[in-house]
């Protein structure tokens, strides 16, 4: 059986404490009640391809804790496919602690768990398995790069579409970039990889235009300015709607979610990246990085 969107990523238990200010090296800061939530990259994406109609089957893993297991009953109560998440016994679920300022910014620190225990082995023969033409895969970078790199060739092959989101930002191979349809990348990650300053709407989009001499299309997240995209077929800027922001944690993983069950549903990238930036905005109206169910 194939799929028409599969999500690689990660899956953590956050921690997120809301703070007056963001503490200084060697200070510490009194904050308000501390939240415990499920996320991670991948967790969020799936979630909020699922809010956006899509059918997304999840691949990642967890341990066998009580944060696990409640990872497992959020997504698939969000309408999530979890029959193929692992769970492994030699590792804890992931945890990513989080600090959130009065004016909305976050910081964040992340301990893997068994998010760094995924393997090529353990992943690859059931992307082989749902992996079809018309398969989009979404993928990030909390989670071993070999094991996305071997995820994105396996579903090329099937003459499927690879979506990567650059994050957190870090050197990839050439062969990965060129698969990527699009590559969804923020400022700061554009920057990294092209070596151009990105802080305007027409930076961005310079970016993107020499992003792709070496991927098939791209996308720039520009935060409350919305996004920017490039492929052959064309190029655009996306604006976003002015609303109060809460909360960014998670804001991007709601666009990437949004933009990939928009393509698993055959539609162009620039419908995609619309429905994305709806998504990002709404996504900063709450705190924490997945939404409340309806």
């Amino acid at each position: 059986m194939t799929a028409t969107l599969i999500v690689l990523g990660s899956a953590n238990t956050d921690f997120t404490v809301l703070v007056e200010r963001h503490p200084q090296p060697g200070e510490t800061l009194m904050g308000g009640d501390l939240v415990t939530a499920t996320g991670g990259k991948g967790a969020n994406q799936a979630l909020a391809a699922a809010r956006s109609g899509a059918l997304p089957v999840f691949l990642g893993a967890v341990g066998p804790d009580a944060n696990g297991r409640a990872m497992l009953d959020t997504l698939g109560a969000g309408g999530v496919d979890v029959s193929s998440t692992l769970t492994l016994e030699d590792a804890p679920t992931g945890v990513a602690l989080i600090t959130v300022s009065r004016d909305g910014e976050n910081t964040i620190v992340v301990a893997p768990g068994a998010n760094g225990h995924l393997s090529v082995d353990a992943i690859l023969p059931t992307v082989r398995e749902l992996a079809g033409p018309r398969t989009v895969l979404l993928a990030q970078l909390e989670i071993p790069l070999e094991v996305v790199v071997a995820a994105a060739d396996a579903v090329e092959r099937a003459g499927g579409r690879v979506v990567l989101n650059l994050s957190p930002s870090r050197e990839i191979p050439e062969a990965l970039l060129a698969l990527c349809d699009p590559l969804v990348v923020n400022e700061s990650e554009a920057h990294d990889l092209a070596g151009l300053a990105v802080d305007s709407v027409d930076e961005a989009s310079a970016a993107a235009s020499a992003l792709l001499e070496r991927c098939r299309s791209v996308v720039i997240t520009l935060g409350g300015d919305g996004a920017v995209h490039a492929s052959p077929s064309g190029s655009g800027h996306v604006p976003a709607p002015r609303v109060t922001v809460v909360d960014t944690t998670g804001a991007g993983d709601a666009f990437v979610g949004a933009v990939c069950a928009e393509l698993a549903e055959g539609a162009d990238l620039d419908a995609a990246v619309e429905r994305g930036v709806a998504a990002g905005a709404a996504a900063v109206q709450w705190l924490g990085a997945q939404p409340p169910r309806d």
